[in-house]
């Protein structure tokens, strides 16, 4: 089945693994996936990610997570913010803190996927696509 948006597809497959605590999770692979991956494991919410290919030989983005017990997981909640419906963009200096700093805003610029932090610092402004904390 066709996917119309895979960047929601991908956080709802890490949402919904994490709550039932699989150490990985498969997702469908594309640059922008790969990117929110690489960022998630900058920041430290999952242990990393790898390329892998299926069963029908299409490549999956394999991303393992990262939980600090049996009880307890590292990322709380993350939601999709910019929809393709409803795209969502702010310039540097409006683009919202996550819980008060708590958590991270993942925005697309035009240097390329990164934290709400690293944005506010390069003065950059973008697509808002998801929030986690």
């Amino acid at each position: 089945m066709a996917v119309t948006d895979s960047i929601a597809d991908m956080l709802t497959r890490i949402r919904n693994a994490n709550r039932v605590h699989f150490k990985t999770v498969d997702v469908m692979m594309s640059k922008t996936n790969v990117n929110i991956a690489g960022v998630l494991k900058k920041s430290g919410y999952i242990e990393g990610y790898e390329i892998k290919k299926d069963d029908r030989n299409r490549h999956m983005l394999r991303i393992a997570l990262k939980y600090p017990d049996s009880k307890h997981t590292i990322i709380t909640d993350i939601q999709r913010v910019s929809k393709p419906g409803c795209r969502t963009y702010m310039k540097s200096d409006q683009i919202p803190k996550v819980m008060d700093g708590l958590g991270i805003a993942i925005v697309s610029t035009s240097k390329g996927v990164m934290t709400d932090q690293e944005a506010r610092e390069a003065n950059v402004g973008g697509e808002i696509l998801c929030n986690v904390w």
